[in-house]
């Protein structure tokens, strides 16, 4: 089930994003510098569309949106408990990522991706548009992508 995300899940979705983003291996010093990035507060799940996905009682993953202009809404965080990973929850979070961003008028969803979650975005139907620079470790560029949210405005009817 996904549902909206509650403001006192923000420290235990705090500590999935570091699970998840530690499953790709990197190190105790990488992590830690991306912590205050992967950090959710309970402001933050107030003000922006944050919703879970939860499986008995237990949340295995989740995301957030925030609206960059009334076109483009960007994908802030999109994490699956690592041992989730591979069972289809990511495709499903990103899929209601998708519709709510489309429900809210937007037509692009952008997503500053992991390099090692690009390949999941690519199959999902995401385009590489350039690079973005990491906000925790200077230097370090993301792959820039992004999705279409509106469905095609040319297909005609038989």
């Amino acid at each position: 089930m996904i549902r909206a995300a509650r403001t006192d899940e923000a420290d235990s979705l705090s500590a999935l994003a570091v699970r998840s983003k530690a499953h790709w291996g990197y190190t105790a010093a990488f992590i830690a510098a991306c912590r205050d990035e992967l950090s959710v507060d309970a402001a933050a799940i107030a003000s922006l569309p944050t919703f879970v996905y939860e499986r008995d009682g237990a949340v295995l993953g989740f995301y957030s949106l925030e609206a960059r202009s009334q076109a483009t809404v960007e994908l802030e965080h999109l994490f699956v408990e690592p041992a989730a990973i591979g069972a289809g929850l990511g495709r499903k979070l990103l899929d209601h990522a998708v519709r709510q961003a489309r429900a809210a008028g937007h037509r692009v969803l952008r997503i500053a991706s992991d390099p090692h979650a690009e390949a999941f975005y690519l199959a999902c139907g995401a385009v590489r548009v350039g690079a973005a620079a990491s906000a925790s470790i200077p230097g370090r560029e993301l792959p820039l992508l992004e999705l279409t949210c509106q469905p095609p405005t040319d297909v005609r009817p038989d």
